[in-house]
């Protein structure tokens, strides 16, 4: 259960969705449509930067990425409801998520509304997903990634999972966001599950 605004109680359930300015704002999208199924309520934060790749790697407009969320925020108000720990979510979910997003989460010294509520789930102890897209890396990105492991993010960058025998380019992509929803404790039904090896 979480509080509204008012400080009445809501039963539906909320997650934090960031979306940053790294390649794949596909996986953004696609989380928010998944959530929407699952009837999870969704907060979303953009960047200036994610805008401008959804502008370059798709048809859609900011209105229509708003469009899919039930809630967005401004980047700059740090105000918002996300930005304190007394708004109850089940977690966030950064997807994509730059290395510039993630090594100001690592730090702690954010300086928008994105990596404050990210900051927040941190240190309300609910579970922070991490999309990171970025390869190759380099000594300082795996630092950073091990430091937010150990302040207890989930660094889930998204990887085909060709187990899965994938069609499509959309079965890659709802696979890897599947596996991220995993983490926040949600069942997607687009997500396939191993269930062992074939017969020979």
């Amino acid at each position: 259960m979480a509080d509204d605004v008012n400080g009445a109680v809501s039963e539906r359930p909320r997650v934090v969705v960031g979306i940053s300015g790294a390649s794949g704002v596909i996986y953004g999208l696609r989380a928010l449509e998944a959530l929407r199924e699952l009837g999870v309520e969704t907060h979303l934060v953009a960047t200036k930067a994610a805008l401008l790749t959804l502008s370059q790697e798709t048809e859609l407009s900011a209105d229509d990425l708003a469009a899919r969320a039930d809630v967005t925020h401004r980047l700059a108000d740090v105000g918002a409801s996300i930005a304190s720990g007394s708004f109850r979510t089940l977690g966030m979910i950064v997807a994509p998520c730059s290395v510039r997003t993630m090594s100001e989460i690592a730090t702690g010294v954010t300086s928008s509304l994105l990596t404050r509520a990210a900051d927040v789930t941190l240190k309300e102890r609910r579970p922070l997903v991490l999309m990171v897209r970025e390869t190759p890396l380099h000594l300082g990105h795996l630092r950073t990634m091990t430091a937010l492991a150990e302040m207890g993010a989930i660094i889930a960058p998204p990887m085909p999972a060709f187990y899965a025998r994938p069609a499509s380019l959309e079965e890659v992509v709802d696979q890897s966001v599947g596996r991220a929803l995993d983490a926040l404790g949600l069942n997607w039904s687009s997500t396939r599950r191993w269930t062992g090896m074939r017969p020979g």
